[in-house]
């Protein structure tokens, strides 16, 4: 089995938002994406980007959790309320709305990375200084979660 035989999203690509709000997708991920995606709020300040495939198994685990605890609602609230469907242009591009551009303050330069099922899109200077934090303590990391069987 290679990788070519599991549907994987992987890599960190740099790119821009251009004045028209239009984001290129590059050309291998767009492949692994279909047709079309959706756009949302991620969960640390970053846009999450699913193929309709792998949205759907996002939405049915929402749609699980029990509406009685306020911290289910809140986050079903936060990723139903800032999705939106997005198709491809014929150049590849999407078109990130101003409401999800303020919520990941994104301006112009963005990292596109591929997280196995998503495609996560950050401010460039965000990434980086996540990235910066993250690598210093992967090894942390990976002992707390092989706790739990990691």
């Amino acid at each position: 089995m290679t990788l070519k035989d599991i549907f994987m999203l992987i890599g960190e690509y740099q790119h821009t938002i251009d004045e028209k709000k239009r984001l290129a997708i590059p050309a291998k991920l767009r492949k692994e994406l279909g047709k079309g995606a959706v756009l949302t709020r991620g969960l640390d300040n970053y846009l999450a980007l699913y193929p309709l495939k792998e949205w759907e198994k996002l939405a049915d685990k929402l749609n699980k959790l029990p509406t009685g605890q306020i911290e289910a609602r809140g986050l079903a609230r936060a990723i139903f309320s800032g999705a939106v469907e997005v198709e491809f242009d014929g150049l590849g591009r999407i078109l990130v709305p101003d409401y999800l551009k303020q919520y990941a303050t994104i301006t112009k330069n963005v990292v596109i990375a591929g997280v196995f099922n998503h495609l996560e899109i950050w401010d460039q200077r965000q990434w980086n200084d996540y990235k910066q934090k993250t690598e210093k303590t992967v090894g942390k990391m990976a002992t707390k979660l092989s706790e739990i069987g990691f």
